[in-house]
């Protein structure tokens, strides 16, 4: 059994898309942080970083922090979705970097500066919208030639990435202008297991389509 601490956010997301995946029994702790309980004193024991994920495995009472650590410990855990040699691993763990380095960060700024803010900072919102743009286009190039993210198959980057591609209405991205990713999300975003994660925690926030 894995507890989940999470909430219905890009980065949570992911991993409860992986379980889901996966297959592995899990139960659901939610951590509203709207209202701040990522600042609550039980949960800076397993997140001391204050962000959301965090899972707990109850096999060996291990917790761990950071969405794309949970995602390798996951895979490895079940043995799916993630090349663990060779090529593939490297692969795979450089675009999983691009992920943690560029998608989320600069994705998450436009969240703020403009999905949430409203654009009232003019200057950070279009850098933000900008590199968010370039960040599109270098995965709309990724996937000009191949089904997924990695010439290896469905894995951890492509999880990693689509809650995030998931969030393109907030990003002011029209997606019908990067071909090649709004092939790959429509293709991901009808999985069962990519629905039901998509809804953990409960929450009203449909997956937009293009």
């Amino acid at each position: 059994m894995i507890d989940l601490y999470s909430w219905f956010t890009p980065n949570g997301r992911k991993v409860s898309i992986m379980l889901e995946e996966t297959g592995l029994e899990y139960q659901v702790h939610p951590i509203a942080i709207n209202k701040g309980e990522q600042n609550d004193p039980e949960f800076l024991k397993i997140g001391p970083n204050n962000k959301i994920p965090v899972i707990v495995d109850q096999s060996n009472g291990l917790s761990i922090m950071e969405s794309a650590a949970i995602l390798q410990y996951l895979g490895k855990k079940s043995n799916k979705f993630m090349p663990t040699e060779g090529d593939d691993y490297w692969k795979m763990q450089e675009w999983l970097m691009f992920q943690m380095a560029s998608v989320g960060p600069m994705m998450g700024q436009v969240h703020t500066f403009v999905h949430y803010q409203g654009g009232e900072n003019i200057e950070a919102s279009e850098r933000y919208v900008n590199e968010t743009k370039r960040i599109y286009g270098v995965m709309n190039k990724q996937l000009s030639e191949r089904e997924y993210f990695l010439d290896w198959g469905y894995s951890i980057v492509d999880i990693a990435i689509f809650p995030w591609v998931g969030r393109f209405d907030w990003q002011t991205v029209n997606l019908n202008e990067y071909e090649n990713v709004k092939r790959w999300y429509l293709k991901i975003k009808d999985r069962p297991a990519v629905i039901k994660g998509w809804n953990v925690p409960t929450n009203d926030q449909p997956m937009p389509m293009p």
